[in-house]
């Protein structure tokens, strides 16, 4: 049977799959429903099926019957995200979250149905491939670093692969396209937290302690002098103080004033010259009024890059699919983080959107709020799910042929 065939015959079963992921979500590391659903489809369709992969991840490999007799084995390895938010869902259609203050607002469920059913056609046509396909289902991607925890528990040592590719949902990007760019597409995510040391005081009297707020303020706004003034301009780089906290009473100085926020840039150096200069900023303005700085910065994803020639390959693919009306090669990359970044950085690969539409597609039931990323009233579209299993089997096919 055609692969297109499969995919319309199929597409209704996907939905339900992804609909009944979206209505039991679970956070990072607790995918345990999610997985334990992976791993069952995955062995229905005759996939060897390793479970516990970066502690709830879960990989599969579909050996193709034309693979030849050696040591290096051709194959090709396709992510999907499996966790959820902690969001409480403003939805109310029928598949809505059925756990408070936990929801698929990232299309992860999406994610996972899509590529449970590149498998399934893939596992269906294993005779036609001459290499392998390994399926890779990612716990943790939002905020605990799973990509790395599976690379950690031998996840291409074990599963040896050539390149890696992953797919996103992207809301606002129009149905029926793809958008991708060579290089660094998404930026690196860390966080610092700055404690100002001074001295508590009665508010009357400020001159007999160290008044820690203002010295923060200055901090702030230094902090901001590093961007327009010391970063280059052409180097797009964001320093985001988003915690102001201090005191306890509005007539009492307070001991200390505690900011944190985020780091965001594309290049490790100029991530290495921000974090430095953050740190002696914050030593010398409290310095030079007698306070005292505690300055801790933590690394969390780095910048998501991808390869040249991997990224001109996917686009060949995608824009010979049926389907697709566009795919662009040179859209602007985000401030936004990804830790598919990790396995990039061990792998070749790329990581595209595909589009999610403008939010039509929730017709009933749905909040007021836009159809955004990490949003209450966001829902995967349904009705891009068929194009991404086909772009997934697509890639496969022409990847197990180059």
């Amino acid at each position: 049977m055609k692969t297109n065939s499969i995919i319309e015959q199929k597409t209704s079963e996907w939905i339900d799959i992804r609909r009944d992921i979206h209505a039991h979500p679970e956070l990072r590391f607790e995918e345990i429903r999610t997985a334990r659903i992976v791993a069952d489809k995955l062995r229905a369709f005759g996939i060897e099926v390793t479970e516990g992969v970066g502690k709830t991840g879960v990989v599969g490999v579909l050996r193709g019957d034309k693979t030849p007799v050696t040591e290096n084995v051709r194959a090709i390895g396709l992510r999907a995200d499996m966790d959820a938010l902690p969001i409480q869902e403003k939805n109310l259609f029928a598949h809505a979250s059925t756990l408070k203050g936990k929801m698929h607002a990232c299309g992860h469920d999406g994610h996972v149905a899509m590529l449970l059913g590149a498998a399934e056609v893939l596992a269906s046509q294993k005779h036609l491939l001459a290499g392998n396909v390994v399926f890779i289902f990612q716990p943790a991607e939002e905020g605990g670093a799973g990509a790395q925890r599976m690379i950690e528990d031998g996840l291409f040592t074990r599963f040896p692969v050539d390149a890696v590719f992953a797919m996103h949902n992207w809301p606002g990007l129009p149905v029926g396209t793809f958008a991708v760019r060579k290089g660094p597409m998404m930026a690196s995510s860390n966080e610092f937290e700055l404690t100002v040391r001074g001295k508590g005081a009665h508010a009357a009297m400020p001159n007999l302690g160290i008044d820690p707020v203002p010295i923060a303020c200055q901090i702030v706004l230094a902090f901001q002098q590093l961007i327009s003034r010391v970063r280059a301009p052409l180097d797009p780089a964001v320093i985001s103080v988003t915690q102001i906290s201090a005191g306890e009473a509005i007539n009492v100085i307070p001991e200390s004033a505690t900011l944190a926020g985020t780091v965001r840039t594309f290049k490790d150096e100029t991530l290495n010259s921000l974090e430095a200069q953050m740190g002696k900023i914050a030593h010398h303005i409290c310095a030079s009024f007698g306070a005292q700085s505690d300055f801790v910065f933590k690394r969390n994803y780095p910048s998501l890059i991808n390869d040249a020639e991997s990224t001109e390959f996917i686009c060949q693919v995608l824009e010979e699919l049926e389907g697709v009306e566009a795919v662009y090669d040179d859209l602007d990359p985000t401030m936004g983080a990804e830790d598919f970044a990790f396995m990039l950085k061990v792998k070749p690969g790329s990581y595209v959107w595909l589009g999610n539409g403008d939010g039509d597609h929730r017709s009933a039931g749905h909040g007021l709020g836009p159809c955004t990323l990490h949003n209450p009233s966001y829902d995967f579209n349904d009705g891009v799910l068929s194009l991404g299993v086909s772009a997934w089997v697509a890639l496969s096919q022409r990847f197990l042929k180059s």
